[in-house]
């Protein structure tokens, strides 16, 4: 019998699934789980806390085979990811995804819609045709909290909240993993593994990231054997907000953009015509890359966005969320100029899956923006991720739903490894020294320079994390994420 559901603690030692990570990659892949099989389903902050509720933009699916086609969504992606895309989940990205987005609104998702009844489209950098639907400004949110509330209605899905995966081993038939719950360490141990632990922006001084993306997903799979692609592949969103104090930068969505607003520099000039015709709505990397060509034209990191010639009651409702954020900073995006400028924003390589989101390491796979499905190439179309979400944490359960059934199956079992803890803590300013390096040597325009000094101080951090005798609480978790993945990051970044 599957454990009920429990948000406090641990009703089983062993489980079926266990996932990492409560964004929508996370919550899909739990509903698309046979319900026979029993969940563990951790969440490392509070559960509604990830860079899936923090989507503003929307998902991009053809949904209208008159007006578009899944060839256009095909070669749109292509060109955005320069060609280094993989056609075969390309294909299944564009052709499934709208299967998925029908089921979303089926549990109830609340596009918006408009006048007649039909699903509102809007464009964003790279796409040919309006085909993204959203809920106002705030997508990732709403099928965050929809999600969610079906989760938490499966009896066979039990949900913890504030864990943290330190560490994880294999074991026979499946793995034994290290929680952190409340500052006390565990052990549970899984048939299957689901990592969706999202993406890696602590690993920079400035992100869109919400604090929990420390990369901890990316490298429990390194240690576990998986093999780590394209790290060096990071997208800078070109329009974070950028006269706000504190490590994680709002977004000012793309489909701000789509709407109009046109990008000046700090003579309060519209610039984009020296560097891509297809202007504001170019590809993010292209807009970020010419913001800061720009800067270095002109010697000012001053840059705004203008959408004040809308109407200010439309603005209102189709960016409430980006409207409120920006009057908590002093600025009315109705009659006021947007201070932006580039930031981290997602991450396109990833821990290396096949079409399934299986990672090569018997019973482990990974989903969402810690995966590597191939999807994205070098730059990642805009509202392409929360689609990749949804379709390949799909595959993934079904794939699991599949293997399961098979005869002779046979689940975890064996006793777990001796908890070892040390006592040291961790040296102040670790993580602080670990993002002021990947500042200055991977950024928009990488100082490959910079990055092989870098990469020699990070890689002593590295070491140090894993032979002296830390005690296993989140800081230190966190501080060895970092340092794998930016020592993974400059390593590809100087072959490269």
């Amino acid at each position: 019998m599957s454990p009920a559901p429990c948000v406090m603690g641990l009703s089983s030692g062993k489980y079926d699934v266990l996932i990492l990570g409560t964004g929508v990659s996370g919550l899909y892949a739990a509903l698309n789980l046979d319900s026979s099989l029993s969940v563990l389903l951790c969440s490392k902050a509070e559960l509604k806390l990830s860079n899936s509720s923090l989507a503003q933009g929307g998902v991009a699916a053809v949904l209208d085979l008159e007006n578009d086609s899944y060839q256009l969504h095909y070669d749109d992606t292509f060109i955005a990811g320069r060609g280094a895309n993989k056609p075969e989940t390309v294909k299944i990205l564009v052709e499934e995804g709208p299967d998925d987005v029908r089921n979303l609104i089926n549990m109830g998702v609340d596009f918006d819609k408009n006048p007649d009844g039909t699903l509102n489209k809007t464009l964003e950098g790279g796409h040919s045709r309006h085909r993204i639907v959203h809920h106002r400004d705030s997508t990732g949110d709403e099928l965050t909290t929809v999600l969610l509330k079906r989760v938490k209605e499966l009896p066979n899905v039990e949900i913890v909240e504030n864990t943290t995966c330190v560490q994880m081993s294999h074991a026979d038939n499946g793995f034994f993993a290290e929680l952190l719950m409340d500052g006390e360490l565990v052990q549970v141990g899984a048939s299957f593994v689901i990592l969706a632990t999202g993406g890696i922006g602590r690993v920079y001084k400035y992100t869109t990231n919400s604090k929990i993306a420390t990369g901890d997903g990316i490298r429990i799979a390194y240690e576990l054997g998986a093999n780590i692609k394209d790290l060096d592949y990071i997208q800078f969103h070109p329009t974070a907000f950028a006269a706000s104090e504190g490590r994680e930068r709002f977004l000012i969505s793309e489909s701000v953009r789509g709407e109009g607003a046109y990008l000046l520099n700090c003579n309060h000039e519209r610039f984009m015509d020296r560097y891509d015709q297809r202007l504001e709505l170019a590809p993010r990397d292209k807009v970020s890359h010419s913001i800061m060509m720009e800067y270095r034209r002109t010697g000012s990191d001053k840059f705004y966005l203008d959408i004040t010639r809308l109407d200010s009651d439309f603005l209102k409702q189709r960016f409430p969320l980006i409207y409120g954020r920006c009057l908590e900073e002093g600025v009315d995006m109705t009659t006021d100029l947007i201070p932006v400028f580039p930031c981290h924003h997602y991450l396109m390589g990833g821990i290396e899956v096949d079409a399934n989101s299986f990672t090569g390491v018997s019973r482990l796979y990974a989903v969402g923006e810690c995966s590597n499905t191939g999807v994205h190439g070098k730059n990642r179309l805009a509202s392409n991720s929360l689609l990749e979400a949804l379709v390949f944490s799909r595959r993934a359960a079904k794939d699991i739903n599949r293997r399961i059934k098979k005869p002779g199956f046979t689940g975890v079992h064996g006793l777990p490894p001796k908890l070892i803890n040390g006592t040291a803590p961790l040296p102040e300013g670790t993580r602080t020294q670990i993002r002021e390096i990947m500042q200055k040597s991977h950024f928009v325009i990488p100082d490959n320079t910079a990055a092989e000094k870098g990469l020699k101080t990070i890689e002593q951090i590295r070491r140090r994390l894993e032979n002296d005798n830390f005690k296993k609480d989140k800081d230190y978790s966190e501080a060895k994420s970092l340092a794998t993945v930016a020592a993974l990051i400059l390593r590809g970044a100087i072959k490269r």
